[in-house]
């Protein structure tokens, strides 16, 4: 089959639960089979301990990318280091020349620099000082022309993210300094109020199978877009810098690979304010992060329905740890756009909690998102304070099984966790005929739990698991 996705199209492949192939997009637009099985290098079912060999692979595997010893100061292009005067040319010419003298560090010196949106070129380090700050200007103007991104999932044309790269190979933003996005009430988070027509519209676009390239917004539309984003890019570094007030999601990987995201602050509190969103990417180490969001903390995605399905690239081979998860919803959650899928998750020795974070594995998807989540691995990890479950599963959320895709969940194991407070252990609904397979709880223990679980369509085995106390060897001693 070649040419566009349309409606009906997907949903006669969406009748296939995934199982077979469904349809790619190739940098031509056009379609192509593709796969949507089980990646036979990775962890097995069932692996327990051994399969964290395979994270230690991938945190081999993942390199961060090196850069000449060469500096361009902004200010040496015109940049003035006020708050109000606007950098973004100098900040572009420094990008240009370093980019062209074989790359090197963009250096965003000590002082306050405003700038609209700055596009990254390969081999370029965006360095940004200790004791700088780079703020953004809440002009919409100012992140034109409308560059090729995601919003929830879907491909399209939309005004710019704050800091975007495209295509490129070894790109980097580090330092000790501080982005700030200047998102408030009164600028970009009251998009939030005047977002639905155009969403609507987009998705209806992509049900259609209307080129990317068609799907044309920015002025006249309220779709907000990324803090940093990288799309098509292969070798990324993120690492060191403080992130304020966000419009939406913070870090966002696109269809990139071997992605190193360490050591970031990220405390802005705003709608749809998550943290780190590893969309259809995959070799991923995030390690070392502070995260005080106003949404889901480490999300993992890979598009989202009749889209999701077009493009149909999973996330995969991720690994997080040493990261600190305090607010708001998931603190690992993969969804609930993940209609391409999720495979190859490890993470550990991560601190979770507070009196505001919902869950600790949430895992959001149902008949209209379908996709995979498996081979997901937690160990060691240390949990305070939940206000809801500590795994969040359930098919029938949003809008219930009443679509065409068939979501599946599969080897999921929690190994070495500790929970001093929650409300609920489990809160778990798969569908009978794709029940949540293989669910292991290994060496944990959950104390205060409040309320019971409940677990519809799982299929779980406890190993070494008490509950407020208790050893627990039956689903039944939890509802």
């Amino acid at each position: 089959m070649a040419g566009p996705l349309n409606r009906k199209h997907f949903l006669r492949l969406a009748g296939g639960t995934l199982a077979g192939g469904v349809l790619a997009s190739t940098s031509t637009g056009t379609a192509v089979a593709q796969s949507t099985t089980a990646d036979p290098s990775g962890p097995r079912a069932g692996a327990g301990g051994d399969a964290w060999r395979y994270a230690e692979e991938i945190a081999r595997r993942v390199q961060a990318p090196q850069f000449p010893p060469r500096d361009f100061d902004i200010t040496e292009f015109g940049a003035r280091p006020d708050g109000s005067t606007l950098a973004t040319g100098a900040i572009r010419a420094a990008i240009e020349a370093c980019h062209r003298h074989g790359g090197g560090r963009v250096v965003i010196p000590a002082g306050s620099f405003l700038t609209g949106a700055i596009h990254l070129r390969s081999n370029v380090n965006l360095h940004v000082s200790e004791g700088a700050t780079l703020l953004f200007s809440t002009d919409p103007e100012d992140y034109l022309p409308v560059v090729l991104t995601r919003f929830e999932g879907i491909e399209f044309m939309n005004y710019s993210p704050l800091i975007y790269a495209n295509g490129c190979t070894n790109v980097a933003v580090t330092g000790k300094g501080t982005l700030d996005g200047q998102a408030t009430e009164e600028n970009w988070w009251s998009w939030v109020s005047r977002t639905s027509e155009s969403w609507e519209q987009l998705q209806q676009m992509a049900r259609d199978g209307v080129p990317v390239e068609e799907r044309m917004f920015g002025p006249g539309h309220y779709l907000r877009s990324s803090f940093i984003q990288t799309y098509h890019c292969r070798n990324v570094l993120i690492e060191g810098v403080t992130i304020h007030r966000s419009p939406m999601w913070e870090v966002h990987p696109v269809l990139s690979r071997n992605i190193t995201v360490r050591d970031l602050r990220i405390d802005t509190h705003g709608p749809n304010n998550d943290g780190v969103d590893i969309e259809s990417s995959r070799d991923v180490v995030v390690s070392g992060c502070d995260f005080n969001v106003g949404d889901d903390c480490l999300v993992i995605k890979s598009g989202r329905e009749a889209d999701g399905l077009r493009v149909n690239v999973p996330s995969e081979n991720i690994l997080v740890e040493r990261c600190r998860m305090r607010l708001r919803y998931g603190a690992i959650t993969i969804g609930s756009e993940m209609t391409g899928g999720a495979r190859n998750i490890f993470v550990r020795d991560c601190t979770i909690g507070g009196p505001n974070l919902y869950f600790g594995l949430y895992i959001k998807t149902n008949s209209h998102r379908g996709g995979f989540a498996e081979n997901v691995y937690l160990k060691n990890i240390e949990i305070s304070n939940l206000t809801k479950e500590v795994i969040s599963c359930n098919f029938y959320r949003g809008e219930g099984d009443t679509g065409p895709l068939t979501p599946r969940v599969r080897n999921v194991e929690l190994r070495n966790v500790h929970v001093r407070r929650a409300r609920n252990a489990f809160s778990m609904r798969g569908y009978p005929r794709s029940p949540i397979e293989d669910l292991r709880i290994v060496n944990c223990s959950f104390d205060d739990i409040a309320q019971p679980s409940t677990i519809t369509d799982v299929d779980m085995t406890f190993h070494n698991f008490r509950v407020n106390g208790a050893r627990c060897s039956d689903q039944a001693q939890l509802l």
